[in-house]
């Protein structure tokens, strides 16, 4: 035990230490070496920006970083899988990815597992079978959620110059992997594992979930065609993309159909398809919700947005369209829960003018506050999810608001009485600047990302 452990710390005087200590003493020692050595065994999450470097990071990284090291040997191949409550599956898919690829691509490859902090502890199971298979990589995300950014986590920590992602439940053949991989040798930027070609289809789906998946697929080609017409799976999340095809590109995905975004952002010229049969859980539970046909159908708008002219136009005055574009919804919904809150306040309870609006007012404040939160800023909350941090936010909010009433007063006064413009042109005009000032301080301010461990 001492000599394990003195291998461990690498210090002989903390070795001596911990031999002659209280047992109670020894025990909260060893504890802290088996977390630091833990830690060490762990990816670090990279942060910021969710966007590849056009080199890995040990090249990138002049200073050097031990959760990012120089590999042994060149390492063609990343693979990620994103996890989630995927405990009873990790050692099979580890199991059957690593026979494959260990024979394909022996010593060039990397699995890194990208766990959302799972409650089953799934990067804990993962993290034990490195020893087991030298290639595997684990990463725990404590501070974001969603496959989509667990994925780009996973690329920009990896060393490949071919990226590639696998859902870590079975539901994707790892087996189809090798024909994907000798697409991209030919020459293809992107290989796409499809159920909608020669060889591919899904297993015992429901009528009901076939015409859903072939629903949001027409809905797809509707809102981008020139998008999702160029695949005939643009829902998969099995593929393989080249490092260059989208370095340097600031990705911005919603939900999990990160494929879509690798299409539209991306400079993707040549692309492979591969037949799968997509198969049913070996274990664990389906994570397949409406909420994620929600994301699917905000992520295809955004998408939308960012390729017109109006995403050119921002892209020009690096400007944040999309984003303002909810703001603006979001001060709609406001907009309503201030007219009918004054209305039951003013009318129906007789509050009193003054305070029916007042009080009108920070409902929609409020309310305004929420939907910000958790839509039109939420990947930037989803880095604060402190309490005090979201406390800290709204007061932050509610200020700048209570300014921007005294800035629509004040422009509102100084468009009709000094440059005689009609009221309600004046009003529209005076609605205008101060949405754009709400919106722009609170970017800068309210949600700015600080404070982040």
């Amino acid at each position: 035990m001492l000599k394990m452990l003195s291998s461990r710390s690498h210090n002989t005087g903390l070795a001596v230490l911990l031999y002659t200590a209280s047992s109670a003493n020894f025990r909260k020692l060893y504890d802290y070496l088996m977390l630091t050595t833990q830690q060490h065994n762990l990816l670090s999450t990279p942060t910021g920006a969710l966007q590849v470097s056009r080199k890995p990071l040990w090249l990138d990284d002049r200073k050097g970083n031990p959760s990012n090291p120089k590999p042994l040997y060149p390492v063609l191949f990343s693979l990620v899988v994103p996890t989630y409550n995927e405990g009873s599956n990790i050692h099979a898919i580890v199991q059957r990815l690593s026979q494959l690829l260990d024979a394909a691509l022996p010593n060039a490859y990397e699995l890194i597992i990208v766990d959302d902090d799972s409650p089953d502890q799934t990067w804990e199971q993962a993290e034990s079978l490195i020893a087991e298979y030298p290639n595997l990589r684990v990463m725990r995300r404590q501070h974001e959620r969603g496959l989509s950014t667990a994925v780009i986590r996973g690329w920009q920590a990896a060393q490949g110059e071919i990226l590639g992602v696998i859902d870590g439940d079975l539901q994707h053949p790892p087996e189809a992997l090798m024909q994907l991989l000798a697409a991209m040798e030919q020459g293809a930027d992107l290989a796409v594992a499809s159920r909608h070609v020669d060889g591919g289809g899904v297993s015992s789906w429901s009528a009901s979930r076939r015409f859903l998946s072939r629903g949001a697929q027409l809905l797809g080609l509707v809102l981008l065609p020139q998008v999702v017409s160029r695949v005939s799976d643009p829902m998969s999340g099995y593929f393989l993309v080249r490092r260059g095809a989208i370095a340097g590109e600031v990705l911005d995905p919603v939900g999990y159909k990160i494929l879509i975004e690798v299409l539209g952002r991306g400079a993707i010229a040549e692309i492979a398809e591969v037949g799968y049969v997509f198969q049913e859980r070996e274990a664990g539970e389906s994570k397949v919700t409406w909420k994620q046909y929600f994301d699917y159908l905000q992520h295809l708008l955004r998408l939308r947005i960012s390729s017109g002219r109006l995403g050119r136009l921002g892209r020009k005055l690096n400007f944040p369209v999309a984003r303002f574009l909810k703001f603006g919804v979001v001060g709609l919904s406001g907009l309503a829960v201030d007219m009918t809150a004054f209305y039951l306040l003013f009318s129906v309870f007789s509050f009193g003018l003054t305070r029916s609006a007042i009080v009108a007012a920070e409902l929609a404040i409020f309310n305004n506050f929420i939907w910000n939160d958790r839509w039109t800023f939420g990947d930037l909350s989803q880095q604060q999810p402190q309490k005090r941090l979201v406390i800290k936010r709204f007061l932050k909010f509610n200020i700048i608001c209570t300014m921007g009433l005294i800035l629509n007063v004040l422009l509102l006064n100084l468009f009709v009485n000094w440059l005689n413009v009609n009221p309600y042109v004046g009003k529209l005009m005076a609605i205008a600047v101060v949405t754009l000032w709400n919106f722009w301080i609170n970017l800068k301010l309210s949600w700015r990302v600080t404070q982040v461990k």
